[in-house]
């Protein structure tokens, strides 16, 4: 019996830190200080060994591009605020719970709100590093070189600098799948779904920036005539890519590993899913109540609308419990008014508003 006792522990131990290590992620970049570029000094690679959440490959890539790496947490950084507003109004709030898996236990459940997630921080650092790219910021890439568009008019230039999506999307593949196809589990397995599922999701947020970002021109000639464009490819604006990748969130197709390795859907009568689509694995949590097991935080104290039959409503939201009414006092400006020349004078109004919290 003691044996016995003393294998069943270690093997918990062994799957707690199995548990901890799947939950560790280079999302982590956004919520740690990272040296600027110019800080970095050829080959230094302790400061890559020193960040945390990196993949062995990932670590390596990081050595070669340390330049990179303060835009890769840029990128960790629009991700997470972009969650965060999509899915402010749900019981699953995109809520960060620490520096090191910055989402907790919660994404080593393959749910739809985990393939959103890693679709959307995919798509931060597509955009992050093309941006940087432009800016001249990275020394292995510059201005776009995508080739004209057809559909151009052939009097209007083609030039300027454009967002080098293509580079963004190369290196984000290189470096977010990394830690994925490292990994080798067996064929048929839930881990090697979960890994597949990973993937999937990875593409779909990166092909999400690709495909949204498109021409922009700035007119030329005397007083504004216009007479002559110049034309580039410009990103769009992230919350684009986010409310995207929400709709992509909302018709996700749930799959199962097959026994030839491949993902395959649960449900035959719906279409397979394309590599622009979300894919999930397992059914999400109950986000309701706090559970250390699943990672859920609860919406006990969470802000409700009294007046909303959706989601943020307080009926959905506080999971049938019911809430609690208090009363606080907003501060706005009001009155403003223009002065010659040139300011804009407001002054303050203060309100009592009612407000709603889950019990």
């Amino acid at each position: 019996m003691p044996g016995t006792r003393l294998l069943l522990t270690v093997a918990l131990l062994c799957s707690c830190t199995q548990l901890l290590a799947e939950a560790n992620s280079w999302w982590s970049l956004a919520l740690n200080p990272i040296q600027r570029p110019e800080i970095y000094i050829l080959g230094a690679q302790p400061a890559c060994s020193q960040l945390p959440g990196l993949s062995p490959g990932q670590r390596k890539l990081c050595q070669l591009y340390q330049e990179h790496m303060v835009y890769i947490g840029d990128g960790a950084k629009i991700a997470i605020k972009e969650c965060q507003h999509q899915f402010r109004q749900r019981r699953w709030n995109c809520s960060t719970v620490d520096n090191t898996s910055v989402f907790g236990r919660v994404m080593t459940i393959g749910s739809r709100e985990t393939a959103f997630t890693y679709a959307i921080s995919a798509a931060g650092v597509v955009n992050a590093i093309s941006r940087a790219c432009r800016e001249g910021e990275l020394s292995t890439c510059g201005c776009s070189r995508a080739a004209r568009p057809k559909d151009l008019p052939r009097d209007w230039l083609w030039g300027g600098c454009g967002d080098n999506v293509e580079y963004g999307y190369r290196f984000a593949k290189e470096f977010v799948d990394a830690r994925e196809r490292e990994r080798n589990f067996a064929k048929g397995s839930e881990e090697q779904a979960r890994t597949l599922m990973n993937l999937q999701n990875n593409e779909a947020g990166r092909r999400a920036v690709y495909k949204l970002a498109d021409v922009a021109c700035k007119c030329h000639g005397v007083s504004g005539s216009c007479s002559l464009k110049t034309c580039w490819l410009q990103l769009a604006d992230f919350r684009k890519v986010g409310d995207l990748l929400k709709e992509k969130y909302d018709s996700a197709a749930a799959m199962r590993i097959g026994r030839k390795g491949k993902l395959e859907l649960v449900n035959n009568r719906f279409n397979s899913p394309t590599p622009e689509d979300l894919v999930y694995v397992d059914p999400s949590p109950d986000y309701c109540l706090r559970n250390e097991s699943t990672g859920s935080l609860g919406t006990q104290g969470r802000l409700c609308n009294k007046t909303s039959e959706g989601m943020d409503g307080c009926e959905l939201m506080c999971c049938g419990r019911g809430y609690d009414q208090f009363k606080s006092v907003q501060v706005e400006r009001c009155h403003c008014k223009f002065h010659w020349c040139c300011f804009v004078k407001c002054k303050k109004c203060t309100e009592i508003v009612d407000q709603y919290v889950c019990k």
